[in-house]
């Protein structure tokens, strides 16, 4: 807490020693109000008037306890409201400086003491101080008549002893420095008589001393000198002209000593506000009576006017109570004698709810981060109403649908603070309304409006619009071509918004995936690096992952399955009958007594691909006799059936549909081609065993056909494969069993090459292989695959 003099060194110096005396009671003065000012925690400086721009006020970074580099990082500053700054904070020394030249008459006319407040805020600590400055007044003004020149008029009869009143001077100074006394010209018929008021102003009388004669002396020139007491002194004259008259022995007498006066300040100019009278007992012209202000200030004069005839007083320019609510005046009636009468005017003017409240915001802090915590404080805001009473009490608000309210603070300011988390990806820009209403009738409102962005963090991690894709490539595509597009999307804000795409490392087949596909981490394109081929590979599991820029970065997961679509690439292959390696055309026999219908050979074939890329038709491209032999247009399907027994399950077969996984039809074509080599056997076998039946005429020959009946016969020669067919060696036995179903069927076992089948048959062709030859045919369950011809 500090306190600076406003007096000079050299003009201490120079002062005589009572005025030194004067100025070390004024420092005794000032040290004491020192301590009072430390004991009651205010900071004061105090500085004289008219310093020059940039004097120094005092230390703000010692009496707020901050090291001068702290002042820049903790944003302190002045933010006192009002017109014009007064003064200035030097950021560098902490020093507080004035911003120009203060006058302290204009700023706080003829108070005894002037003191200026000024708010200091501390932005980084969300504080604000309160320093009070005097401004101590300095010899500036010389004390000033209101005229120059006055005109007196006196009656030749008047009595020695008679007092009038002279024309008061107004030193603007206070103090020493104000005005302090009046002299008077010498000269034989007047003296000057000076009383001091109960308010301490001086009012100057001019005394008769002695009779006057107009015959003698009709005129007599006075000079009035008004003085204060600075150092150096300063002064101003009036020039008095005295006119003695003939004899006017009555004076004009008001109506009331005192007039008052209550007034709305909103009255319009020209509006009547009182009318004052005096009367006057003489007769005739020495009874008309003039009024004229005799004591107004400057500032007063031009707001009212006076009727010299009849003493109305009207408004002539608009009144304001934030101005002045008091004016105080004098008014005097003088008749042709020269002979005055005066009364004394006060007029009040009575506050109108006529301002509006004024909201400055005197510190904002934008952008704001979404995880600020609730309770901190957004804005300052200064809160102001010119009008008095109810009519100055300020009300602030802020609608209830926001995350803010409004906190008092010291004097008029008010802290705008959270109270709950923001959420950026909701509301990024808050335009926030602060109503001020006063409470006068009826209310005025200010409306102030405040942007305030949210700034964003990384608590959003990318989204995908699905928990999981598909997408399909058709095989044999081109290296580099584009397969799917991700993406995902991520609400926060810049980096922590932009999203980069990975896809998981993993091992497929035996390769990376890597060498599989690739992705754009920017884009979420997926190109494939490789021609997928179906037949080696039909799909792909991916997990593809996106990340933002945020830090930490935050990411999210999603499935890709990626299915290769099969192309009509292979051409279908013949398993049988296999041709011959030495270019040689395969043979097949058929006897001449074969009749139309005959079946002469079972061509098998199969294809890689799937689905209709698979369906095989089969057509004669060339043959020596074109109308002997006809192909037939499809092949064999494949039916799997799994049950206790042959018999449950016989009647429903026919009814099943074929298989549609592209495996399952590769091995059904396996099976098939089996099948028709094993009819191929079979028919072979038969024909022969009836064409040696039919030479013997032994009964042992057709034992092997009774019922339950079932030998082994002789090995027969296993046909070769050479593409695709599998070598099995058979041994072939034919039983009755009296059924007439026609079915094929094999071992659910798998069959190694020169394995035995035993095949028992009945006399309608059907025959049954059984696992094991040991076993009898009426143990039909053991076989479970069903093969139906279509």
């Amino acid at each position: 807490m500090r306190i600076l003099n406003g007096f000079s060194s050299e003009r201490t110096m120079a002062a005589p020693k009572n005025y030194q005396r004067r100025g070390e009671l004024v420092l005794l003065c000032a040290l004491m109000g020192t301590l009072w000012e430390i004991g009651r925690g205010q900071i004061h400086y105090s500085v004289p008037e008219e310093s020059d721009k940039g004097s120094f006020v005092g230390n703000i970074s010692k009496d707020l306890n901050l090291e001068s580099q702290e002042l820049v990082k903790h944003g302190v500053r002045i933010v006192s409201r009002g017109r014009t700054q007064l003064f200035a904070l030097n950021r560098k020394t902490g020093g507080l400086l004035t911003a120009g030249r203060i006058d302290r008459e204009e700023l706080c006319a003829q108070s005894v003491q002037c003191l200026v407040n000024i708010n200091i805020l501390i932005e980084g600590r969300g504080k604000l101080f309160g320093i009070e400055i005097e401004i101590t007044d300095i010899n500036d003004n010389n004390p000033k008549f209101q005229v120059e020149n006055l005109e007196m008029k006196i009656n030749e009869i008047a009595a020695p002893g008679t007092r009038y009143p002279l024309p008061e001077a107004v030193d603007l100074d206070v103090g020493m420095n104000s005005l302090q006394s009046y002299q008077l010209s010498p000269n034989h018929h007047f003296s000057l008589d000076v009383q001091t008021g109960g308010d301490g102003t001086l009012h100057p009388e001019l005394v008769l001393e002695k009779a006057l004669d107009r015959e003698e002396e009709a005129a007599h020139h006075l000079v009035l000198i008004a003085s204060d007491g600075g150092d150096p002194r300063r002064s101003s004259t009036v020039h008095i002209h005295v006119t003695v008259l003939d004899t006017n022995d009555n004076a004009p007498v008001f109506a009331l000593p005192i007039y008052q006066v209550k007034v709305p300040e909103n009255v319009p100019p020209g509006t009547r506000l009182l009318t004052v009278s005096a009367s006057d007992r003489d007769e005739g012209a020495n009874g008309e009576v003039a009024y004229r202000f005799w004591k107004i200030s400057e500032k007063q004069s031009p707001l009212f006017q006076l009727n010299e005839n009849t003493g109305e007083i009207s408004t002539a320019e608009s009144l304001d109570y934030e101005e002045c609510a008091f004016y105080e005046m004098e008014i005097q009636a003088e008749d042709v004698g020269a002979l005055l009468g005066r009364t004394k005017v006060l007029i009040s003017v009575e506050d109108v709810n006529d301002n509006r409240p004024e909201v400055i915001i005197t510190s904002l802090f934008s952008p704001v981060l979404e995880n600020t915590l609730p309770g901190t404080v957004i804005a300052f805001l200064n809160v102001h109403d010119r009008d008095s009473g109810k009519n100055g009490q300020v009300v602030c608000n802020t609608p209830h649908n926001l995350p803010f309210q409004l906190e008092k603070s010291i004097d008029n300011y008010y802290r705008l603070v959270t109270w709950k988390y923001l959420d950026r990806e909701k509301i990024s820009v808050y335009n926030i309304t602060v109503m001020a209403s006063d409470l006068g009738a009826p209310s005025l409102s200010t409306e102030t409006y405040i942007t305030l962005y949210v700034a964003d963090i990384n608590d959003n991690p990318p989204t995908f619009p699905q928990v999981s894709y598909s997408a399909y490539i058709p095989e044999n595509n081109a290296r580099g071509a584009s397969i799917f597009t991700v993406m995902a999307h991520d609400p926060d804000s810049g980096k922590n918004a932009q999203v980069t795409y990975s896809v998981t490392e993993d091992i497929i087949m035996g390769s990376p995936l890597s060498s599989y596909v690739s992705i754009n981490s920017d884009t979420g394109v997926l190109y494939a690096l490789c021609s997928f081929d179906y037949e080696h590979i039909r799909d792909l599991q991916l997990l593809v992952t996106a990340s933002d820029g945020g830090d930490p970065p935050l990411s999210s997961n999603v499935s890709l399955s990626l299915f290769v679509l099969d192309q009509n690439d292979n051409a279908p292959e013949i398993l049988y009958p296999a041709l011959p390696t030495d270019g040689s055309t395969g043979v097949e026999l058929a006897p001449r007594s074969a009749e139309p219908g005959y079946l002469v050979t079972k061509v098998v074939a199969v294809d890689r691909d799937s689905g209709q890329n698979a369906w095989l038709s089969y057509r004669l491209l060339k043959a020596s006799e074109p109308g002997l032999f006809a192909v037939g247009l499809h092949t064999a399907t494949l039916l799997l059936v799994f049950a206790d027994s042959l018999q449950e399950v016989l009647p429903d077969v026919s009814d099943r549909p074929a298989p549609s996984d592209p495996q399952a039809e590769l091995q059904f074509y396996l099976v098939v081609a089996l099948a028709l080599i094993s009819v191929l056997f079979l028919l072979a076998v038969i024909l022969a065993v009836a064409l040696r039946l039919g030479r013997s005429s032994s009964q042992a020959s057709w034992s092997c056909f009774q019922p339950g009946l079932c030998v082994k016969s002789g090995p027969v020669v296993p046909p070769n494969y050479s593409e695709g067919t599998l070598p099995y060696s058979y041994n072939l036995c034919v039983a009755h069993t009296g059924k007439t179903e026609f079915n094929f069927l094999k071992c659910n076992e798998q069959l190694s090459s020169g394995q035995d089948i035993l095949l028992c048959g009945d006399s309608s062709g059907a025959l049954f292989p059984l696992c094991n030859p040991s076993e009898s045919t009426s143990h039909p369950e053991t076989l479970t695959p069903l093969l139906e011809d279509t």
